[in-house]
């Protein structure tokens, strides 16, 4: 038996103990409250073969990504520039790191009152939030990058006359694609978590918008069927993006 199969065959017996006592406490709960039942893995799995067969469902789903690509989109247009300038000028590293530090270190939920009412309801004060958070690995993994990258590569581009623009484009941003798609990876991470409570905004579309509505229709077996799509796209998107990663690794 190969390493791997061994691997995917324990991975397997993990999520099925975890299934099994979920049923467990399901069952126990269910003494004092009745309304658990609906809560139960068996449940979940039929209503998420439902959910999952209806284009209704789908449409929330491709909302939640079309806002996640966006957001990831404008922190790669803020973040990459900014981390640039992070790891290549010491000056604008001391000057922008405590502010960059202090905003990293706020939550990015905090803004959802404020980017309401600059922004209105609808999708731009969660794209807002989205990008709010994925900005920050994006653009400390690009300042690291160019932080570890060999500066005689930096040198040679100079002795070959090269310009600014050539030395980040043709030597700087190739040398740290690593570290980039690092944290481009870290951001999905992020941009998964905060989707749903961003998408509790104001929106009509979105897995954050259904979850609000199983609760208000109280479809619960619907709500844990949910939760657990969720969790599947966020680890497709994150196997993707760590095969993206591997592969250049590797190439």
């Amino acid at each position: 038996m190969t390493k791997s199969l061994k691997n995917g065959l324990l991975a397997i017996s993990i999520f099925l103990l975890v299934f099994l006592l979920w049923q467990i406490g399901i069952e126990l709960l269910e003494k004092r409250t009745p309304i658990a039942q609906s809560f139960s893995p068996i449940n979940a799995f039929i209503a998420s073969a439902d959910l999952l067969s209806t284009p209704y469902f789908w449409f929330h789903i491709f909302k939640s990504l079309r806002r996640i690509f966006i957001g990831l989109f404008i922190a790669l247009a803020v973040g990459v520039p900014l981390g640039l300038l992070t790891g290549l000028s010491a000056r604008f590293s001391a000057s922008t790191g405590p502010l960059f530090q202090f905003l990293r270190m706020i939550s990015p939920l905090s803004w959802m009152p404020l980017a309401v009412i600059v922004l209105g309801v609808g999708d731009a004060p969660v794209i807002f939030l989205l990008a709010f958070a994925a900005v920050w690995p994006i653009l400390i993994n690009t300042a690291v990058g160019v932080s570890q990258l060999d500066k005689n590569w930096i040198l040679l581009g100079q002795s070959l006359s090269a310009t600014k623009f050539e030395t980040i484009t043709k030597i700087v941003l190739p040398g740290i694609t690593s570290q980039l798609l690092t944290g481009v990876r870290l951001a999905i991470g992020l941009l998964w978590i905060v989707i749903v409570p961003a998408e509790m905004l104001g929106v009509s579309a979105g897995l954050g918008y259904f979850i609000l509505d199983t609760r208000d229709r109280l479809a619960y077996s619907e709500l844990m069927a949910a939760i657990i799509i969720i969790g599947l796209i966020g680890w497709a998107l994150d196997y993707l993006a760590r095969s993206i990663h591997d592969k250049w690794i590797h190439s």
